[in-house]
């Protein structure tokens, strides 16, 4: 069974950090790409960054550049994300979804966990 389990959500205050994990389990995670997306409240759903697990290459979308960095345990089959210099406009469910390769958009990723909720004060 393919599951992939984010965790690691929470309240902040702007400037604040936090870790998001992404847990993966039941695929071959070495031969998969683990992206994190975002959706606030009345907004479509937003592509964070993406890691290709196999070679390591990321992606970040330029509103994280800088703040945000994405790393992969493929010892653990983890995904983490490490989210820097929070601002409220970061505040969103945050979720992590596995697809063959990065692609731009959400359409393509095949799997997808549950979200958690992160939330910057200001």
């Amino acid at each position: 069974e393919v599951q992939l389990q984010a965790s690691g959500g929470g309240l902040v205050q702007a400037g604040g950090s936090l870790r998001l994990s992404c847990a993966a389990s039941g695929f071959s995670f070495d031969r998969y790409a683990i992206g994190w997306f975002r959706q606030a409240p009345g907004k479509e759903r937003e592509g964070v960054s993406c890691i290709s697990s196999g070679d390591g290459v990321t992606y970040s979308a330029d509103s994280v550049k800088g703040r945000f960095t994405i790393s992969s345990d493929n010892a653990k089959n983890t995904v983490y994300l490490q989210m820097n210099s929070l601002k409220p406009e970061d505040t969103a469910v945050y979720s992590c979804a596995a697809a063959r390769v990065c692609y731009r958009g959400s359409k393509m990723f095949e799997f997808w966990g549950q979200g958690t909720q992160v939330t910057v004060s200001s």
